[in-house]
């Protein structure tokens, strides 16, 4: 009986999850055509079910002010969600807020390097160029702080790599 309950739990996870993923498609879609509106609408419940492409997304649109008025804080929050479900553009969006100092105190380059690591090791090819950039600002002693940070998310964020 418990395993009838299981399959059920699957069909309906994967089911939800091809209609949040044909819902990203049609934000993306709706994007490109500059209908920032229609495509808030079709992220909106897939992010509040915890869709890190969702959530990434809007905070594409926050940051570049697509549809909505530009919120650093906001886009940041958004990216910042992603980020920690390992969603490689959204940790690159993180490492270039921390680089950057926008809609933050200060600019944070160690927290930027190790999101852009990260983000490297997600998968994120411009990723590698960023931390490239970010690095030769530091010190050393900012590097090694920043490897710190690196190996707690990556046994978290990336188990297997």
């Amino acid at each position: 009986m418990t395993h009838r309950y299981v399959l059920i739990a699957l069909v309906i996870f994967f089911y939800l999850s091809g209609s949040a993923f044909a819902d990203i498609e049609k934000a993306r879609d709706l994007m490109e055509a500059n209908r920032f509106q229609e495509a808030m609408e079709e992220l909106k419940p897939a992010a509040k079910s915890g869709n890190a492409d969702a959530e990434e997304l809007i905070g594409v649109m926050y940051a570049m002010g697509l549809g909505v008025e530009r919120d650093d804080v906001r886009a940041f929050d958004w990216y910042l969600r992603a980020s920690l479900k390992g969603h490689p553009g959204a940790q690159s969006g993180i490492g270039w807020y921390y680089e950057t100092g926008r809609g933050l105190t200060a600019p944070d380059l160690v927290r930027a390097y190790a999101w852009y690591v990260l983000s490297a090791i997600g998968g994120d090819p411009d990723a590698a160029i960023s931390q490239e950039e970010v690095v030769k600002k530091m010190t050393k002693e900012q590097i090694e702080k920043a490897h710190v940070l690196i190996d707690d998310y990556r046994e978290w964020l990336y188990p297997f790599r």
